[in-house]
């Protein structure tokens, strides 16, 4: 992509990539609420709902981890295609099979197949943005992609969650999401990024994001995952419980612009401790209070997510704020794997706690997370001087941790160009001795012929392999 290629243009290029974004995304708005609803419906236990999560999360790392390897067998297209037919499969057999082992089991596929499908759309975009418009961009498609997640989850607002429709209308954008890409002629994109876990280094560079971050995995991914479960038992209707879940998500994208600027000028912990303070009293008012009165459920659910889905920027913030300059990929890549040890367990235990004590359970598992974030950030004031306001990077918006990859992490502008050029350059050597070693090496350039575009008259045909 050309330095100086005009906005108009760099979206004329990127919209097919954009709309097979929104279709994956929509899809899996409806997947979310569609099965916490009907299995409710079904009778399952909030246990068995909330493993519907841990489910997810399990089969998201999975994604993160492995699904780079299986491009660099099979090539893009037809490592998409797969990803976005099994997320169909796994939605149209939940209607078929409906007990809670099979959902759990089908929940892990999706998160797996969806994690993949992300980072491949993701590799695609960065691809074929310009590095000056890399941050618009990336601004685009985090809204485009809440609009769409917003737009899927309402949808369920226009029937019968006891039926099959919004299981079909689910299957049918996820494959609507492979038109975009199975018809794209382009040049290879560069290897996928992997994400890695250096637990060491992170905690030596800052023990407070270490812990935070699990603990926002585990209250973010328990509303997530049981909000509508909550919504359900405590007799709000289906359109109340689609708004419930989207105005939180909503309110905490509106807030991150102003919290990274205020996060820029003053020390981040100060941020963090301010944001879990917010959370941690809608918490108690949900615990103690148990409102049931729409409006007020409303009301809070968007204070509530103002605060805990803003968070985890703030957290990534910190924390590149404190490693090495050439360390954001590895950083941020490492905190999301982190987050997905809390989205794993967080659900379990709200499950459980819901089917113990009923639904103020949801709220008593994020009140303990962030009563627990506040103590050990509290603590950890006293550890270690805040960066100077100069020494600091500059802030920036990200999507819901719940849907981020390692891949996203290099469109985010806040990474530096060189660097992701660096980092990129190991995960292509990681990828090809891998594949070295499996003996795949005829197999790699057989899966990446079918993604090199037809040179035009006069040009030299690109090498798959650089």
């Amino acid at each position: 992509m050309q330095p100086g290629t005009p906005m108009k243009g760099q979206i004329t290029q990127i919209g097919a990539l954009l709309v097979g974004s929104a279709a994956l995304l929509f899809a899996g708005g409806i997947n979310a609420l569609i099965l916490p609803l009907r299995g409710t419906i079904e009778g399952f236990s909030e246990l068995s709902l909330g493993l519907l999560g841990t489910g997810w999360a399990v089969g998201y790392v999975a994604g993160c981890l492995q699904v780079p390897r299986l491009v660099a067998r099979v090539g893009h297209i037809r490592a998409f295609s797969s990803m976005s037919a099994l997320a169909a499969i796994s939605i149209l057999a939940s209607l078929l099979l409906l007990h809670a082992p099979a959902w759990i089991l089908l929940r892990a596929l999706a998160g797996f197949c969806f994690a993949g499908a992300a980072m491949i759309v993701e590799s695609w975009l960065n691809e074929r943005t310009a590095p000056h418009l890399r941050g618009r961009v990336f601004g685009i498609y985090t809204m485009v992609n809440l609009a769409a997640t917003t737009a899927g989850q309402m949808l369920l607002t226009l029937g019968d969650p006891a039926g099959y429709v919004f299981f079909v209308m689910a299957a049918i954008f996820y494959c609507v999401a492979i038109l975009p890409t199975s018809m794209t002629a382009t040049i290879q994109p560069q290897p996928m990024t992997t994400a890695s876990l250096d637990l060491r280094t992170l905690w030596r560079n800052s023990p407070l994001a270490v812990c935070a971050v699990m603990l926002v995995g585990v209250s973010n991914s328990s509303f997530g995952t049981l909000g509508a479960v909550f919504g359900a038992e405590i007799g709000l209707e289906t359109g109340t419980i689609a708004l419930f879940l989207s105005i939180a998500v909503i309110a905490g994208a509106a807030l991150q612009v102003p919290v990274g600027m205020l996060s820029d000028q003053v020390d981040r912990r100060f941020v963090l401790l301010g944001l879990a303070g917010v959370a941690a009293l809608v918490d108690l008012v949900f615990v103690l209070v148990a409102p049931t009165n729409p409006m007020q459920v409303l009301l809070l659910a968007s204070v509530f997510g103002a605060a805990v889905y803003a968070m985890y920027p703030v957290i990534v913030a910190h924390a590149n704020d404190h490693a090495p300059d050439n360390y954001y990929l590895r950083t941020s890549g490492g905190l999301l794997m982190l987050f997905g040890v809390g989205s794993i367990v967080g659900p379990l235990m709200a499950g459980g706690l819901m089917q113990t004590v009923g639904p103020r359970g949801l709220f008593m598992t994020s009140l303990v997370a962030h009563v627990l974030l506040i103590a050990y950030g509290v603590f950890r004031l006293g550890s270690r001087a805040a960066p100077a306001t100069v020494d600091k990077g500059n802030f920036h918006a990200a999507p819901l941790a719940a849907a981020t990859t390692p891949q996203t992490l290099v469109l985010n502008p806040s990474a530096d160009e060189e660097q992701i050029d660096d980092e990129l350059r190991d995960a292509e050597d990681a990828l090809r001795n891998a594949a070295a070693e499996e003996g795949q090496e005829g197999d790699v350039e057989e899966g990446q012929e079918g993604d090199v575009e037809a040179p035009e008259d006069g040009e030299k045909k690109p090498d798959p392999e650089g």
